[in-house]
């Protein structure tokens, strides 16, 4: 069956950065940040210092993965351009989103570089307090996406361009940057724009009660998505066929139902605690979905959201001024 893995990272240069400090490349695939904390974030055989677009292709095509939607997070860095150099290099095989922080005094000359220069046409805010900008800004100050001005300036500037896609990871229930109401909040004010919730607001098999009431939220709103990436990592222990995962994308095909669902593995760094290829068929071996279903959350709901045809034109018709005369 065809796939499209909905969330996935590439890095060129690690430059991860969050509450933590910095994350500094050991080599190996081992990383540390500034607190000392060390972590294996690249399979072996996948890249020493780095994870390129090339590696992220070796996963995909030793387990049938069509094409793939590659997010921005502060683990790995913004690798905003090294994303827009791989959508052009490979224009069949990925799209993306771009990431900046809102709070940069040059955050709209960015938004506007990315967008009209580089024809980006999905952008991911991870808030997250665990992994995102609430971890190193937010936590003394904490903002929401339905409220905050500097939110609200990108927003309104993206709705000149009806289907953008706005990607969202805000973290788990017990971290101040968990909002899935501001989500709704937020589909009902820009009708226009489609919003994918990463990780499936963040599951845990224990409290069903708080996830359902959490879809409930959005269940009124067509626009809003949510993929299914890493749900394994967040509801540990959960061994493939991942039982936890499938309790919890049982809740959200009941909520939401199979059209709004994006199968994702986010990798590299998930493919660490469980192979690429259990994140790339356990859904299958979950006899969870019809295959009607199952291909709607493999493949054609990433395909209806990320692979907009506007979207597609865009992204290979932009040239940044910057490198036109390059050979890409």
């Amino acid at each position: 069956m065809k796939k499209i893995d909905g969330h996935a990272h590439i890095v060129d240069a690690l430059a991860g950065f969050n509450g933590k400090g910095r994350l500094n490349a050991l080599g190996d695939g081992y990383a540390v940040w500034d607190d000392g904390e060390v972590i294996k974030l690249i399979e072996d055989g996948y890249g020493d210092k780095n994870f390129l677009a090339e590696s992220l292709l070796k996963y995909m095509d030793e387990n049938d993965v069509e094409k793939a939607v590659i997010l921005q997070g502060h683990l790995n860095g913004y690798q905003n351009y090294y994303t827009y150099l791989a959508m052009k290099r490979y224009p069949e095989r990925f799209t993306g989103a771009f990431a900046v922080d809102p709070y940069a005094e040059n955050a709209m000359a960015i938004v506007q570089r990315h967008v009209e220069d580089l024809g980006f046409r999905a952008i991911k805010f991870e808030i997250s307090q665990g992994g995102g900008i609430h971890g190193y800004r937010g936590q003394k100050t904490p903002f929401r996406l339905d409220t905050d001005p500097h939110v609200s300036l990108i927003l309104s500037y993206l709705l000149d361009y009806p289907g953008f896609v706005v990607t969202v990871d805000y973290g788990n229930f017990d971290q101040i940057s968990h909002q899935p109401d501001a989500i709704a909040n937020l589909a009902r004010l820009y009708p226009s724009l489609d919003f994918v919730v990463c990780h499936l607001s963040f599951p845990h098999a224990a409290t069903p009660n708080r996830l359902r009431a959490e879809l409930l939220m959005w269940k009124d709103y067509e626009n809003i998505y949510t993929d299914l990436s890493a749900i394994q990592d967040i509801d540990r222990l959960d061994e493939f066929p991942f039982p936890k995962s499938r309790a919890n994308v049982q809740i959200a095909k009941e909520v939401l139902g199979a059209k709004r669902l994006i199968w994702g593995t986010d990798a590299p760094w998930s493919a660490t605690f469980n192979t690429y290829e259990e994140l790339a068929t356990w859904l299958e071996a979950s006899d969870l979905f019809t295959q009607e279903e199952l291909a709607d959350v493999l493949y054609n709901n990433a395909e209806r959201v990320y692979f907009k045809p506007t979207a597609v034109e865009a992204n290979h018709q932009a040239v940044d001024p910057a490198t036109r005369d390059l050979d890409l």
